[in-house]
């Protein structure tokens, strides 16, 4: 009985949606590990790059500001999170928040002119960087890498707006 089991959380744990599940977190780990010392020189990190990228397209598009909410939507982070990274932002003298015309209750969160210089000297290197990430995949890899990408992304957000989300107690009998 204990061979069949330790069988069968081999098999498991060998299996190709395992190993590819591994490989992407690994990969995951080692983008974040070669971009942080890349915003790092510009005394920001990548996720307060995800929030200055953000409201400067949403300046670009006309748009007065975002709440804390939109960007945790966007980023697909949790409020509590945003809140920190704004708090940092904010100290840096990087954006600004202020009352919502529209709503007094909330709070709208810009570029100040510091936090518009900074996205606009990143961006000028910013093409280079992805390019020298990518390197290693041709354009059709890469092509290929954001259709899987972006399939796996719509598969997931499925999954949260259905609620069937599998857990390990739930779909294995744990002894």
């Amino acid at each position: 009985m204990a061979k069949a089991n330790s069988t069968a959380r081999a098999t498991v744990a060998d299996s190709v949606g395992m190993r590819a599940f591994r490989e992407l977190l690994r990969t995951y780990g080692l983008v974040e590990r070669v971009m942080q010392p890349y915003f790092g020189r510009y005394g920001i990190s990548g996720s307060q790059w995800g929030v200055l990228r953000n409201l400067h397209r949403s300046q670009l598009q006309g748009a007065a500001g975002l709440r804390a909410s939109d960007l945790s939507e966007r980023l697909l982070i949790r409020p509590p999170s945003v809140t920190g990274v704004l708090d940092r932002l904010e100290r840096a003298g990087l954006v600004a928040r202020r009352a919502d015309p529209a709503d007094q209750r909330a709070k709208l969160v810009r570029l100040t002119a510091a936090g518009r210089l900074l996205v606009e000297r990143v961006l000028a290197a910013h093409g280079r960087q992805i390019e020298t990430v990518l390197a290693g995949l041709s354009a059709r890899d890469q092509a290929h890498l954001r259709h899987l990408l972006a399939r796996l992304g719509q598969h997931l957000e499925n999954l949260l707006e259905s609620g069937t989300l599998l857990t390990l107690a739930g779909s294995l009998k744990l002894e």
